[in-house]
Formats: C-alpha cells, sequence, structure tokens
C-alpha cells in the first residue's frame, strides 16, 4: 500500500482509561512519512501512554476508549500488538528492552522478524561496534551501547516506523551525544517518532514537535520554531531562560546537554 497522504501515522481523538483515570483526552498529531517528530511534554503528560496505546501495549487495567489510530491509511486501533509490529513499526522502550544475559548477537537475533528480510549489513554498517562486541553480553555494555542494541533492532527488519521512548534518560552527558549520532543513523533511514525531554537532542533531530499536556496536545509545529520561542517553550514545558541558554550552548558546541522538561509522563 502506498504511504498515506496525511502521514505514516495518525493519531485523532484518542481517549485512554487507565484504572478508571482519564489519561489520554482526545489527543490527536500526525506523523510524517520522513524525519522526526518529538513528542513532548512535563512529567504526567501522557507521552508514554500514547505510544503504549498506538502499539496496543496498555496495562491490562488500560483501554482506548475512543478516537482512531490510522498506519498508512488502515486503522490499528484496536488490533494486536503483533499484527500491528508486521506492519512494520519498531519500539525501542524506555527501559531498553535488552536481555542482558544474552550476547549482542542473541538480542538481536531474537528480534528477527519470521518471513522477513534482516538486515544485518545495515545494522553492522550504522553500529560497527556491534558487529566487535556482537559476542558480549548484553548487560555487560555501557548505557549508550545498550541503546544501540535497541535502536539496530528496529533497522534490523523491514520497518517504515520506529518509535523511540526517552533514549537518552539516565545517559550520563557525555554518552547523550553518542547516542544523539545513533538516532540520528537511524533517522536517516526511516521516519521516527521520538519521545524524548532533553531539548538540545530534540534541536539536533527533531523537524515537528507535538507537546502534550493533561492528556492533551497543546501544540503542534516545526521543533525549531518552539525552541526558538522562550516563552512559549517555559510555558509548554516549564523550561526557563537559564535552560535555554545551556541548550544553545550545547548545540553550538554540537554536544547535547542534560536540559530536560519536567519529566518523562506517564
Amino acid at each position: 500500500m502506498s504511504e498515506h497522504t496525511g502521514g505514516i501515522l495518525s493519531v485523532d481523538g484518542l481517549r485512554v482509561d487507565i484504572a478508571g483515570s482519564r489519561i489520554l483526552q482526545g489527543v490527536g498529531f500526525t506523523v510524517p512519512a520522513t524525519g522526526v517528530t518529538a513528542l513532548m511534554g512535563r512529567n504526567g503528560a501522557g507521552k508514554t501512554t500514547t505510544v503504549r496505546a498506538v502499539l496496543g501495549l496498555l496495562p491490562d487495567e488500560g483501554r482506548v476508549t475512543g478516537g482512531t489510530v490510522t498506519f498508512d491509511g488502515d486503522d490499528i486501533t484496536r488490533e494486536p500488538t503483533h499484527l500491528t509490529v508486521r506492519r512494520g513499526i519498531g519500539y525501542a522502550p524506555e527501559d531498553r528492552g535488552i536481555f542482558g544475559q544474552l550476547t549482542v548477537a542473541e538480542n538481536l537475533t531474537l528480534a528477527e522478524r519470521a518471513g522477513g528480510t534482516h538486515h544485518y549489513g545495515l545494522v553492522h554498517e550504522l553500529f560497527p561496534e556491534l558487529r566487535e562486541r556482537r559476542a558480549q553480553r548484553a548487560g555487560t555494555l555501557s548505557g549508550g551501547q545498550q541503546q544501540m542494541v535497541a535502536i539496530a533492532r528496529t533497522l534490523l527488519n523491514d520497518n517504515r516506523l520506529i518509535i523511540v521512548d526517552e533514549p537518552t534518560k539516565g545517559l550520563a552527558p557525555r554518552v547523550v551525544q553518542e547516542v544523539t549520532e545513533v538516532l540520528r543513523r537511524a533517522a536517516g533511514r526511516v521516519p521516527m517518532l521520538l519521545v524524548e525531554q532533553n531539548l538540545a537532542v530534540i534541536r539536533e533531530l527533531a523537524d515537528t514537535a507535538v507537546v502534550l499536556e493533561a492528556g492533551k496536545v497543546v501544540h503542534t509545529g516545526p521543533a525549531a520554531d518552539l525552541l526558538a520561542d522562550r516563552d512559549l517553550t517555559t510555558t509548554l514545558l516549564g523550561v526557563g531562560r537559564a535552560a535555554h541558554l545551556r541548550t544553545e550552548q550545547g548545540a553550538r558546541q554540537d554536544i547535547p546537554q542534560n536540559t530536560t522538561t519536567e519529566g518523562s509522563g506517564r
């Protein structure tokens, strides 16, 4: 099927309840078929819930109560996760989902989708370090290297969209640049929906910004325009002038700083 003119992924009026509480209040946005779309917001805004609803990964006490999720024109709102993944959506979760006792090679093998083409050449071209460490247990890798494995798994199969949740969370500032470059390489191949708090990382990578607040979309537009507007960024994300200065310095030095919004959201 050809790519839907509205974007590769469209979320329209999505409402989600978890344990009787309304978490998403009618979320709507579109992910273009190219580039990086950043999903942003303060703590509890609903970013991770949005991603999990798209993928059908809500907890047992959670359910979609309204709205639609469309992938390349097809309604996938209540589709089982394994069928959604087969359509070509790769996912790197917030906790990376690495099997620490298995080797790098075994982690990649487990990600192979049955009946498809597996792009080991591409993975090793983009991440040569993973070839060098293929026999090493993944649990002994650094945080940045583990994130490489998580991103590599999304590129191993014929995915048409990758969703990455909080890839720089908890990483040392010196590792953030490494992960940012990993994300840049991945986004050069496949469109990306990126949940991220580090404003300098967003400045470097994102084309479009979608901001959530209390389960609603309160801003959509070019990421550069949002980050250039200090008053708007402060209002939407709780980031002050000092944080903007650190972010701008990081961008000039090509080193992402740990300038973040107020938490990751549920």
